[in-house]
């Protein structure tokens, strides 16, 4: 198994269980819209994905309609929904293992980036990470793969083979591809397996401590002891 000295982590689905912020706020934009809201369960897909692309795809809005409702989205969720998560079972032991291990720690999420900023801060995780990337309010770098070259940029990472990519989404897992680096698919998150096995990432992890195992070796156990 390879060692790696670089591990980017999504946020949504992968560190923290974010469902319950993230449809609530897109029930709140749909409702301000005039929109029929849908049952949470089939909100689910909002989670980690661009929302622009989500809006429009799951929603059939047009640009100009989901820039709308992003906005909107956004009204509830900087003051309510950001915190409305729970952080998965082992991840804080995961981060700090990571870090103290010597690791170069960077999450790549495509949430804007100052509400990735705040959501570390608030769970105490910000410390562990070198480098927090995100998009941009204004819609741009919102893609994962323009996120994941952005990041490795400002920790000036070439050598993309010591690289790792941990995320629950195919986009996570296309996304490391473009940029020539390995991915851990992550099946505790809203990724399906089957979305995940069709993306063929070079991992699945079922927990926390299986994304530990695959970066550190089957050791993870005991130097998180």
């Amino acid at each position: 198994m390879k060692r790696y000295s670089a591990a980017l982590f999504d946020l949504d689905g992968t560190v923290i269980d974010s469902g319950l912020g993230i449809t609530n706020s897109v029930m709140y934009a749909l409702r301000r819209c005039g929109q029929p809201v849908p049952e949470r369960s089939e909100l689910y897909s909002f989670v980690g994905p661009p929302l622009y692309d989500s809006f429009e795809r799951f929603c059939g809005f047009s640009k100009e309609d989901a820039r709308e409702a992003v906005r909107l989205y956004r009204e509830y969720y900087r003051e309510k929904g950001i915190f409305e998560f729970d952080v998965y079972d082992g991840i804080p032991e995961l981060l700090r293992t990571l870090h103290d291990s010597g690791l170069t720690l960077i999450l790549a999420t495509s949430k804007p980036e100052k509400f990735a900023e705040r959501i570390m801060a608030h769970i105490g995780a910000a410390e562990y990470f070198d480098v927090i990337a995100g998009s941009r309010f204004d819609g741009t770098r919102i893609d994962k793969h323009e996120v994941i070259e952005y990041a490795l940029g400002r920790c000036g990472i070439a050598d993309r083979a010591a690289a790792v990519m941990a995320g629950d989404r195919d986009s996570d897992i296309f996304g490391a591809r473009r940029s020539g680096m390995d991915s851990i698919g992550a099946l505790y998150g809203y990724g399906s397996r089957e979305e995940l096995e069709a993306a063929r990432p070079e991992y699945l992890a079922g927990t926390p401590c299986d994304i530990g195992r695959i970066i550190l070796g089957e050791n993870y156990g005991e130097i998180m002891k």
